[in-house]
């Protein structure tokens, strides 16, 4: 089977994208997702995306992670693969779609800048030194001293798989405060089980947690990951932090086909 994809990247998050509105792709075939993402004998990614047709919106979006298997929400993603959709002509420069955490909306502006809309937040669990939310992807954040000598993949990983999340695990992002609202991470993700060099919803739930613990009074929080920079918007509401919304840019890498 001869496979076109094409390839984009969202501040060093990248995705391997399929266009597979005609259902042709083998969605139950997790070992061709875990081949396709591998860096040295596939493509190469983060995660794979498919772009599917959807009875009410513009598209669906079905997400693996590089280990083949399903998962949550990626804002990243969704942000590339709004520009994705934008090059199959299947939108122009809105776009409204479906993933598994619910219907999102996306605009592209002249300067290549993608603004995703992410989910409400209406619960964090603070503790004295971590806060935990989910934001389509369930996040653990600390603040960390050293941020730049920090092992994130050996650190990630002891409380990804602590007791204190089970078998299903969660993302892990470490940060420190450069100002008063912006603020520099790094990210464990699981399904990567790694470090990637930037993680959407990881960004996401970081702004949403320095303002929920007071480390910030801005609704407009800039974030650094290792591939660049990121924006996060919000209204703070009695229910929670509502018309959140992702930003940054979503690139086009390249395109070309493989044999499985």
């Amino acid at each position: 089977m001869k496979i076109p994809f094409n390839k984009y990247e969202g501040t060093g998050n990248d995705f391997v994208m399929i266009d597979n509105r005609s259902l042709f792709f083998p969605k139950d075939n997790h070992e061709l997702v875990k081949h396709l993402c591998d860096r040295r004998f596939g493509i190469g990614a983060d995660g794979l995306i498919l772009l599917e047709p959807h009875a009410a919106a513009n598209f669906k979006m079905v997400y693996y992670n590089s280990d083949g298997n399903l998962s949550s929400m990626c804002g990243n993603g969704g942000r590339c693969l709004t520009a994705f959709a934008r090059q199959l002509g299947v939108i122009d420069h809105e776009a409204a779609f479906e993933a598994v955490d619910g219907m999102h909306h996306a605009t592209l502006n002249s300067d290549g800048l993608v603004s995703l809309e992410m989910t409400d937040i209406a619960e964090l669990k603070i503790e004295s030194d971590y806060t935990f939310l989910n934001t389509g992807s369930p996040h653990h954040v600390l603040m960390v001293d050293d941020l730049a000598s920090l092992d994130v993949k050996t650190q990630g990983s002891a409380i990804r798989y602590s007791d204190l999340y089970g078998q299903a695990g969660s993302n892990v992002n470490f940060v420190s405060q450069i100002n008063d609202n912006t603020f520099r991470i790094r990210t464990y993700e699981r399904g990567v089980e790694d470090e990637t060099l930037s993680c959407g919803t990881g960004a996401t739930a970081v702004a949403i947690a320095m303002h929920a613990n007071g480390k910030t009074n801005s609704e407009q929080v800039h974030i650094w990951v290792e591939g660049g920079k990121l924006e996060v918007s919000f209204k703070k509401t009695s229910q929670g932090y509502q018309n959140v919304k992702l930003i940054g840019p979503a690139t086009f890498v390249f395109s070309g086909a493989i044999t499985w």
